[in-house]
């Protein structure tokens, strides 16, 4: 048996909260890794606005897997104690909104440096946070993304020899592996033991365009099948990733656009039944 939940960006269905409330309970969706909130990142929402989300997911029985943050995506140049106080700010909603997780990066590398120039920078960073997490007892989930310091499987393991444990975990993404260079069933073999939770996008490796789960080349059947032999228990997050959504250009830096005529609920019911199917094989 697979012991895992559905879950799954919910803005890319639409950029309205309540939609995303009708469609995700008509799929027998019980979960959200919760991003963009009628055209706000989850990170801005307001005291008053975290009430009205957890309001309306309760009334749509409807909870949450992770914070979809986009803490950690930022110039490691960039001041991080204005981004500390971000952090803090996304802590405190998740604790409001019930979940332990939160979706994390590890900052972006300048265009030309090289990336193990700012290693020890990116570790005093992590570990500010972590420390954050602990005394919340909440769990950094750190995401594997184009032009991080964490991008590529290799460096995702260095900052999980350095940094694992209750409150440091890592997120596999197929697609963004993909779009590295890095061959996912390669970054399975090296990640495995740290990996906490899962999100569904699959790519294609000679331009690394986003297609629906099993219909690319990060071996997605494959792989949630050797998730299952080794005991994973947890979230598969679906991120489609397949249109122009709201909020997309704010979280590549070098944004594709998506060349596709169906629209966000279309786009993310194809990716669920696409997975569904996989499942179903396993």
């Amino acid at each position: 048996m697979f012991n895992i939940r559905l879950s799954g960006f919910a803005d890319e269905i639409d950029k309205s909260f309540d939609r995303q409330m009708e469609v995700i309970p008509a799929l027998g969706m019980e979960y959200i890794e919760i991003r963009g909130v009628d055209s706000k990142n989850v990170a801005d929402l307001t005291d008053e606005e975290v009430a009205e989300v957890k309001a309306k997911l309760d009334a749509a029985g409807v909870k949450i897997s992770s914070i979809g943050s986009p803490i950690g995506k930022i110039d490691i140049t960039d001041d991080f104690d204005a981004h500390m106080e971000k952090f803090r700010r996304v802590a405190a909603t998740a604790k409001a909104l019930g979940t332990r997780y939160i979706r994390m990066f590890s900052f972006f590398m300048p265009k030309d440096g090289n990336p193990a120039d700012y290693r020890e920078e990116v570790l005093r960073r992590l570990k500010a946070m972590i420390a954050v997490a602990e005394e919340m007892d909440l769990v950094l989930l750190h995401e594997n993304e184009k032009d991080i310091y964490g991008d590529t499987a290799v460096r995702c393991a260095d900052l999980m020899k350095e940094l694992y444990g209750d409150h440091f975990k890592g997120v596999f993404d197929f697609a963004n592996f993909i779009q590295c260079g890095v061959d996912p069933a390669e970054a399975y073999e090296l990640l495995r033991p740290y990996i906490e939770y899962i999100h569904i996008k699959d790519a294609l490796k000679a331009d690394g365009s986003v297609v629906p789960p099993g219909m690319g080349d990060g071996h997605l059947p494959e792989l949630l099948g050797k998730f299952k032999e080794s005991g994973y228990e947890g979230f598969l997050s679906l991120e489609p990733h397949l249109t122009n959504f709201t909020g997309l250009a704010g979280l590549e830096k070098d944004v594709q656009e998506r060349k596709t005529a169906l629209s966000g609920e279309e786009a993310f019911k194809l990716a669920h039944d696409s997975l569904v199917d996989i499942l179903k094989a396993l």
